[in-house]
C-alpha cells in the first residue's frame, strides 16, 4: 500500500494566516480521498491510524478555510469516537459540527440532515436518547421533504431513529420506522448488511416489550432472517462486511446462537488479517 503525505507530514503551521484584511482563499481538502483512506484504516481495524488521519485533515481544512471539509471531517470524528466509546470527544466534535451548520446557514440541506443523524446516533450510543430524538426528527423532516434523498440515507435514519424510540420504550413509534428501514435498504447495493442489523435491532425490540420467553419464537425468526442476509454470497466481503460481522456477533451469542457468532467473528478476523472469505 502506497504511503501518502498525510501519513507522515505534519499539518501546516498554524501561524501561517492570510494577511490582515484579505479575504482568505478556500483550499478544499480531498473529501473523497479522505473517506477512501478511512475505509483502509477501518479494514485493518486501525483506530489510532484513523484518528491521526482525520485530525491531520481537520487541521488542513481549518488552515485552508474549508468549512465544508471541516463539517465532513467533524462528522467522521463523531462516528469514530462513537465506535471507540469516547463520549467526551464525540460530543466535542458534535458541538463543532452543529456550530458549522449554523455558521454556513446549512439549515434544511441534506448535509445538515446527515449531521443531525450522525450526532443523534452518537447521543443514542451514550444514552442521551431524548436529545437524539429531537435531532432525528429534524433530519426526518429534511430527508423526507428533499426530492431524491438516497435510500441508504433514509434507511440509516429510520433504523437509528427506531433504535432510539425502543430505548425510550416507545415501541409503537419504532415499528413503522424499522419497516421503512428494511424497504429503503433493499434498494441499496450490499444493503443486506444494513437489513441484517435492522432485524437484530427488531429482535432486541421484541425482547424489550415481551421478554425472552414470550417473544422467543419471534426473536428466533428475526435472528434467522438476519443471519441469512449476512450469509448472502452476493454481498461484498470487504472491511465493512468484517465490521458488521463483528458488530452483529454478540447479539447472536446473547440469544444462544454461539456457532453463528463464532462464524461471524471468524469471518471478521480473516478479513482483518488480510484473508478472503
Amino acid at each position: 500500500m502506497a504511503i501518502k503525505p498525510e501519513d507522515y507530514k505534519e499539518p501546516r503551521c498554524v501561524l501561517c494566516e492570510e494577511p490582515y484584511g484579505k479575504v482568505p482563499e478556500v483550499k478544499s481538502v480531498p473529501q473523497h480521498r479522505i473517506i477512501e483512506k478511512m475505509d483502509e484504516y477501518m479494514s485493518r481495524r486501525d483506530y489510532s491510524g484513523a484518528e491521526r488521519h482525520l485530525l491531520y485533515w481537520l487541521q488542513e481544512a481549518k488552515l485552508g478555510h474549508d468549512k465544508r471539509g471541516q463539517l465532513m471531517i467533524r462528522n467522521e470524528l463523531v462516528g469514530h469516537y462513537r465506535k471507540v466509546g469516547d463520549k467526551e470527544k464525540a460530543f466535542e466534535n458534535a458541538e463543532a459540527a452543529l456550530a458549522l451548520v449554523e455558521e454556513m446557514d446549512f439549515h434544511g440541506t441534506i448535509s445538515s440532515g446527515t449531521t443531525y443523524i450522525n450526532i443523534a446516533t452518537a447521543y443514542n450510543a451514550f444514552g442521551e436518547n431524548e436529545a437524539a430524538i429531537g435531532l432525528f426528527e429534524k433530519a426526518k423532516e429534511i430527508y423526507e421533504a428533499a426530492p431524491g434523498t438516497q435510500p441508504q440515507l433514509l434507511g440509516g435514519l429510520y433504523n437509528n431513529m427506531a433504535l432510539t424510540y425502543v430505548a425510550l420504550n416507545n415501541f409503537a413509534a419504532a415499528d413503522p420506522l424499522y419497516a421503512k428501514a428494511l424497504i429503503q435498504m433493499g434498494q441499496v447495493p450490499n444493503g443486506q448488511l444494513e437489513q441484517a442489523i435492522t432485524y437484530l435491532n427488531m429482535a432486541n425490540r421484541v425482547e424489550n416489550e415481551m421478554g425472552l420467553e414470550e417473544g422467543e419464537s419471534e426473536i428466533n425468526d428475526l435472528l434467522d432472517k438476519a443471519y441469512e442476509l449476512l450469509d448472502d454470497s452476493t454481498v461484498d466481503r470487504n472491511g465493512y462486511y468484517a465490521f458488521v460481522c463483528e458488530k452483529c456477533a454478540p447479539t447472536f451469542s446473547y440469544y444462544g446462537l454461539f456457532l453463528a457468532a463464532e462464524e461471524l467473528n471468524r469471518r471478521a478476523e480473516t478479513i482483518y488479517g488480510g484473508g478472503t472469505i
